[in-house]
């Protein structure tokens, strides 16, 4: 007898054969219930935006004293794929993309360790700046959209934003989000307008008013003033906090009386210009909006993340957002990673049905019973070996599962259907019959399935963004 005959004997007469059974379909439960749902599979796609501030250097400065000593030096780190570079007016943006699957962790320590070692390379006393170093991937994509809009004209895009710099606080506290930031917002700031003809009878001058406010906005760190064996803590200075106490900073002195920055210059709370702008549309009443983005961590389930956002924000309903704010979801990942799973899993399920009812019908109870433990247990213990390995269950990950059922259901049936055609024939129990089926069509079938193994094993030497999909 062959291996396939002395492997079915083993199992057959094994007690252990229905636990191992039992314990696969449990790990495959468990396996469903807590592997993350995606839309999209999680693809190493890292770059890095590398800026260089050089304050007051035109653009063809930039280029030739930052931004193609930068580019050398960045073009040298291993994995880098393509680099993008952008002189302007005030700095360099170096864009670096590295080669598709190289960790994010991996890809921000190599950036960092090259352009901080080669520190050197900078014109010295020329006032170039540090790089500052933004890496991004595919997680930052955010995978819920968050708009506040005025339901009247009573509330205002300044209202709307201080209520959205507030959920900004709510939400980094649910478990999973990663990076959330607000889209169209209008920052308020202090307008400061000097008058030359009161500095210049103040005897205030620009660098005096330079050195002096930041200064003035500054505090010391925590000091220990010691006096008679007692350490008393002291902080010098503090913050601004509001438009009057910018109007009583004192910025010099004229006729032995101190000099106010409300004596030089019109004072007055402003709103900046925004760099980016957000409309929504209610029954065609387009109306100016706040949106805020929320991007989840890497390996986390987006349909839990984005059902706790919105389980939050329905806590904060009437509390943190006023009744004059709508509030509406215009992106959500999670809801439709969830439905596009669940429909993914229906089909597995359905085509799994019909492959039992037809061995069903052509075969008989038992058969069809076989057939259908044999392919449930088969695709519970891949969904468990998938989440074990780090997998999601995407869209892609769903349709390969349902690609494989073909020649699982196919090896299944042909193997029971030996089986039942040895039972037709009725010389031998079916305990005693079972191993001499097997072996009789068990190396065909591994051929057969190693065959289709070594059609689509090409697909695993593809490289770059498909072969990683």
């Amino acid at each position: 007898m062959g291996i396939s005959g002395r492997i079915a004997a083993a199992f057959q007469s094994s007690a252990m054969t229905p636990l191992l059974a039992l314990i696969a379909l449990l790990l495959g439960l468990m396996a469903i219930a807590v592997t993350p749902k995606e839309e999209e599979p999680q693809i190493d796609v890292t770059f890095a935006d590398v800026y260089i501030p050089f304050p007051g250097a035109s653009p063809r400065e930039v280029e030739s004293l930052v931004t193609n000593p930068a580019e050398q030096i960045v073009s040298e780190i291993n994995g880098i794929d393509k680099i993008y570079s952008f002189s302007q007016p005030g700095g360099a943006m170096i864009v670096a993309i590295f080669e598709v699957g190289i960790p994010r962790n991996e890809a921000v320590v190599k950036i960092y360790n090259k352009l901080y070692s080669n520190n050197d390379w900078m014109p010295a006393n020329m006032g170039v700046g540090q790089p500052i170093i933004k890496p991004r991937g595919i997680e930052d994509v955010p995978i819920v959209n968050v708009t506040l809009s005025p339901k009247s004209d009573s509330a205002s895009l300044e209202e709307i934003t201080s209520v959205a710099h507030g959920l900004e606080t709510e939400l980094k506290r649910i478990p999973g989000t990663r990076d959330i930031y607000t889209v169209g917002r209008q920052p308020t700031i202090v307008n400061v307008r000097l008058d030359p003809a009161k500095m210049s009878g103040y005897g205030v001058t620009i660098d005096s008013l330079n050195q002096m406010l930041p200064d003035a906005n500054s505090a010391s760190p925590m000091l220990a003033l010691t006096q008679d064996n007692q350490s008393i803590p002291l902080q010098i200075g503090e913050f601004l906090t509001n438009v009057d106490e910018v109007k009583q900073l004192v910025v010099g002195l004229h006729d032995g009386q101190p000099v106010y920055l409300s004596d030089i210059a019109d004072i007055n709370l402003g709103i900046d210009t925004p760099t980016q702008v957000v409309w929504t549309s209610h029954k065609s009443d387009i109306k100016p909006a706040v949106t805020i983005a929320i991007a989840k961590k890497s390996g986390e389930n987006a349909v839990d993340v984005a059902k706790a956002v919105d389980e939050r924000l329905g806590e904060l309903e009437s509390t943190l957002i006023p009744d004059n704010i709508q509030v509406d979801v215009t992106r959500d990942y999670g809801q439709t990673a969830a439905d596009k799973a669940n429909t993914l899993i229906g089909k597995l399920a359905f085509a799994t049905g019909a492959v039992v009812l037809l061995v069903l019908v052509t075969m008989g109870v038992r058969e069809a019973v076989v057939v259908g433990v044999a392919v449930i247990i088969t695709l519970l213990l891949t969904l468990f070996a998938s989440w074990a390995w780090g997998f999601t269950l995407n869209r892609v990950s769903l349709f390969a599962l349902i690609f494989s059922i073909g020649i699982l259901v196919d090896d299944a049936i042909v193997v029971v259907e030996n089986i039942h055609r040895h039972m037709m024939k009725g010389k031998q129990k079916l305990a005693e019959l079972i191993p001499g089926a097997v072996d009789e069509v068990g190396g065909p079938t591994i051929l057969a399935t190693l065959t289709v193994i070594a059609a689509l094993l090409p697909m695993a030497f593809v490289s770059g963004l498909m072969g990683l999909i």
